[in-house]
């Protein structure tokens, strides 16, 4: 019968450290040489049954003990190691079992540090939202990701950027696309700068949507995009071309602090560029005003996406052209926030995006459609907002769709300058808050959290709505 081999050299040694033997005393007493112990304690030689069941027997040890990997603290490091913060530093599977089985209790105080450094985080962001939310200046900050630095750059002003836009303007006149501008902007890649743009099936680009060969000269496509998605990054290649100049200042504008901040602002940067090279300024605008702002017609119209112009409907703040201050969010269905843009007419401190009554949480039971509601918050502000799904790259038999759900909306006092003014105005108001822990609102169903600003009301012989009752 083949013996079952196990490696639990640090669990010897501490076994040995605890009772205060030396390694001549315990290979004595187990009836192996000294040096064979020490190469057992240094995992280079396994514990056979036979000396497991003589340990067991000797020292009163558990079996179950030696057998398990600590496999628990192992996967809780794991996922220590890989919070942002420890970028780079992430240990093999090897280190983390020597951390976890020769230093268990080093093991618990990581755990216990690196929890209670994510709750005092999540205490600290609490509480400088709360001082904004108030109006007062706060200096609590975090380590920030290059990508969390160009998010807050761009949420923290209004979505437009003039000088491309104007560029983009006047580069789409110039070209005078007709009803083919994807057609357009490829032959002008291919006349100006040698660029031919391929379309290659999804066994050739099995995880890429785009790639640019410098050698070749080729924008390679995947088949996986959608008509809009392939006019989306054709547009963005000649942004990157037709608009650097434009690009470059803007991105100079937003002083970020290192090269990767940069590289992500000029991504994004670029996609505004493609935005408005898809949609000019003044046609956009004017066809939006005609239209009353209806989402439908305009895709239709300028044959985009709803997400291209859902976000080219947050941009209209020309000086003498501004429209309605629309403000966007996109999120997943597990509620993570991807993507938040129009600074202006967006109450960030006090409409967070964090309640559940939100009408971009139902759109994924509704993929398609699109979802209107008017909101009221708790200090009497009111928000009309529109939500809708939004599918990813068409996903091959077996895979799962990307769908996340795009909310558009403006305050309420404005709503009726939309097309959707008279379908909210027979709506009852859907009581909504802030995120939940900012929310003071008593007896919501739907409240996931207790608010940081109120005590716990925690009452025997009483029990309310909410799950969470405070005072």
């Amino acid at each position: 019968m083949a013996e079952n081999k196990i490696f639990a050299g640090p669990k010897v040694r501490r076994i040995r450290n605890t009772l205060g033997l030396t390694q001549t005393a315990m290979a004595e007493a187990l009836s192996i040489s000294p040096s064979y112990l020490n190469l057992i304690e240094r995992n280079q030689r396994p514990l056979t049954v036979q000396l497991l069941l003589r340990l067991a027997s000797v020292y009163k040890v558990d079996i179950e003990d030696l057998q398990g990997e600590a496999s628990g603290s192992i996967r809780q490091l794991r996922e220590v190691f890989a919070d942002p913060l420890l970028s780079g530093e992430l240990p093999g599977d090897l280190e983390l079992v020597e951390v976890a089985e020769a230093a268990p209790n080093v093991a618990s105080g990581i755990l216990k540090l690196y929890r209670a450094y994510r709750e005092q985080a999540s205490r600290l962001s609490d509480l400088a939202d709360l001082l904004a939310s108030e109006g007062r200046a706060t200096a609590i900050a975090g380590a920030r990701l290059p990508m969390d630095e160009v998010r807050e750059a761009l949420e923290q002003r209004a979505n437009y950027f003039d000088g491309i836009d104007v560029a983009a303007e006047a580069f789409h006149a110039a070209l005078a696309p007709g009803d083919d501008l994807l057609g357009a902007l490829k032959a002008w890649l291919r006349k100006e700068h040698g660029v031919v743009v391929r379309v290659l099936p999804i066994h050739t680009m099995p995880t890429l949507r785009r790639r640019f060969d410098r050698h070749s000269m080729r924008l390679f496509l995947s088949e996986r995009l959608s008509h809009h998605g392939q006019l989306g990054e054709v547009a963005m290649e000649v942004a990157q071309l037709a608009l650097n100049e434009q690009i470059a200042h803007e991105l100079d504008a937003l002083a970020l602090s290192g090269s990767e901040a940069r590289r992500i602002a000029r991504f994004e940067l670029a996609r505004y560029g493609a935005h408005a090279l898809i949609m000019p300024y003044d046609a956009f605008f004017t066809a939006a005003q005609r239209a009353r702002f209806d989402l439908d017609v305009l895709r239709a119209r300028f044959a985009v996406s709803f997400e291209q112009v859902a976000n080219r409907l947050t941009t209209l703040q020309r000086q003498g052209q501004v429209a309605i201050p629309f403000f966007l969010l996109e999120m997943d269905n597990a509620g993570h926030r991807l993507r938040r843009a129009g600074a202006q007419g967006f109450p960030q401190a006090r409409f967070g995006g964090g309640c559940p009554k939100l009408n971009v949480h139902a759109a994924f039971a509704q993929p398609g459609q699109i979802l209107v509601d008017c909101l009221e918050m708790p200090d009497g502000a009111g928000f009309l907002t529109l939500s809708r799904t939004v599918d990813g790259p068409q996903a091959a038999f077996g895979e799962r769709v990307r769908r996340t759900a795009i909310l558009v909306g403006c305050e309420a006092s404005l709503a009726k300058e939309t097309i959707y003014g008279e379908a909210v105005a027979a709506l009852p108001p859907v009581a909504a808050g802030t995120a939940c822990r900012f929310c003071e609102r008593q007896g919501c169903l739907a409240r996931a959290e207790p608010p940081v600003t109120r005590p716990l009301g925690l009452d025997e012989m009483v029990a309310g709505l909410s799950l969470f009752d405070f005072q």
